[in-house]
C-alpha cells in the first residue's frame, strides 16, 4: 500500500514506558490511529531513510514483523503479513472478472499489488501508477523480495505520474478491466484524499470495461462508531458510483487490526462466485504461491458481522465523500 498522490504526516517516535530500550532495538516507533489508541514498534534496523517531494520515506526492520516500508509515519507493508494484504486487495476482483487482461494499479510502490496480479496467467498487461520514484527505487533495492520479480516481467509498465490525473486523461475511454487502489490513507494536508471521493470513482467507472471492476483499500474497521466513519464512508461513495458494491475484511497482524476492502463492480458479483468456480478459475489461471487467499475464504468474506453490517448501513455521520467535502483520517 504506497501513496500515489504524495502528502501525510511526519515520523513519530517514543520512548518505551519503561527506562532503557530493550536488548537489540535501535529505537521505538509509534503509529497514532486515533487521540488516544496507536501502535508501537520497536525498530531493530533502519535500511533507509529519506524524504522526497512527496513524503518521508523509511525502510526498517521490525522487531517480529521484519523488514517494513513506512510513509509518512504509517506502516505500509511488512514482511512478516504483506501477503495477507496484497492477497486479499487483489485475488477477489481478478477471480470474479472472468477474464481480466489489463489492469491498471495505482500506488503499490513496493511491487507486491503487482506481484499477486502477475500471478493470472490471462493478464496481458500491468500498469501502476505511483507518483513518488523514490518510493520504487527504495523498494527495488531494500524490499526486492515484496515484488519477487514482477518489476522484470515483460506485462510490467511502470508510470510515474498523478494517479487521479492519470485517469481522468483518459478522458472516458474504456482500457481497463480491473483498477486496483492501493494508495495511503487519506491525510489532511495532502492530496492523497482525492483517491477516495465520488469524483474519482466516477472517473475509474469511465475507463473500464463492459463488466470490469475497481477494488480499493478501505482503512481499518473498527467497533467504536467515531473510528468507523472513514471506512463506512468509502463504503457509501463507492455504493453511489458503481451498481453493485461488496466490502470484506481480513486481519493484518502487522497493522494490528481489521482492514476493509471495497469492490465496485459494473458487471458480475464477487460474492456470487462458489467455491468451486473460485478454485477452478484460479487453476485454469495457473494462480498458485497463495498463503491466505483461496476458494473457502472467497466465499466466506463477504459474510460480514451484523455489527459491521449495521454500520455500514445505518452509521451516523458516514456519508458519500466528495472532492469539495473530503474526508480525512487521524493523523496526531
Amino acid at each position: 500500500m504506497t501513496n500515489s498522490t504524495g502528502g501525510g504526516k511526519a515520523e513519530r517516535t517514543a520512548s518505551p514506558p519503561s527506562p532503557g530500550l530493550a536488548k537489540g532495538i535501535e529505537r521505538w516507533f509509534i503509529e497514532r490511529h486515533a487521540p488516544y489508541t496507536g501502535h508501537y514498534y520497536g525498530v531493530l534496523k533502519t535500511l533507509y531513510k529519506a524524504k522526497s517531494p512527496f513524503q518521508e520515506i523509511e525502510v526498517v526492520e521490525l522487531a517480529y514483523y521484519g523488514k517494513t516500508l513506512i510513509l509518512d509515519g504509517k506502516v505500509q507493508s511488512s514482511a512478516d503479513s504483506e501477503w495477507i494484504y496484497h492477497e486479499m486487495l487483489v485475488h477477489p476482483a481478478l477471480v470474479a472478472h472472468e477474464g481480466p487482461e489489463r489492469v491498471l494499479i495505482i500506488g503499490g510502490g513496493e511491487g507486491a499489488t503487482a506481484r499477486e496480479v502477475l500471478k493470472h496467467a490471462c493478464v496481458k498487461a500491468v500498469e501502476m501508477l505511483e507518483i513518488d520514484i523514490e518510493v520504487y527505487r527504495a523498494c527495488r533495492r531494500y524490499l526486492p523480495e515484496f515484488n519477487a520479480g514482477a518489476f522484470d516481467d515483460p506485462r510490467f509498465s511502470l508510470i510515474i505520474g498523478d494517479g487521479r490525473k492519470f485517469v481522468e486523461s483518459l478522458s472516458g475511454r474504456p482500457v481497463y478491466d480491473v483498477v486496483i487502489v492501493d494508495a495511503t490513507d487519506p491525510l489532511e494536508g495532502g492530496p492523497a484524499y482525492l483517491l477516495y471521493t465520488k469524483e474519482f470513482y466516477e472517473a475509474i467507472r469511465s475507463v473500464l470495461k463492459p463488466g470490469g471492476m475497481m477494488v480499493t483499500q478501505a482503512e481499518d474497521v473498527s467497533t467504536v462508531p467515531q473510528m468507523a466513519t472513514c471506512t463506512v464512508s468509502i463504503y457509501r461513495t463507492a455504493k453511489a458510483v458503481f451498481p453493485l458494491v461488496r466490502y470484506y475484511t481480513c486481519w493484518v497482524p502487522s497493522f494490528d487490526g481489521e482492514w476493509a476492502f471495497v469492490i465496485g463492480s459494473t458487471g458480475p458479483d464477487p460474492a456470487g462466485l462458489g467455491a468451486e468456480e473460485v478454485a477452478r478459475r484460479l487453476e485454469e489461471r495457473g494462480v498458485g504461491d497463495l498463503k491466505y487467499y483461496g476458494p473457502g475464504v472467497h466465499t466466506a468474506m463477504f459474510n460480514l458481522p451484523r455489527y459491521l453490517e449495521g454500520l455500514l448501513e445505518g452509521l451516523e455521520g458516514a456519508r458519500v465523500i466528495r472532492d469539495g467535502e473530503p474526508i480525512f483520517v487521524f493523523s496526531g
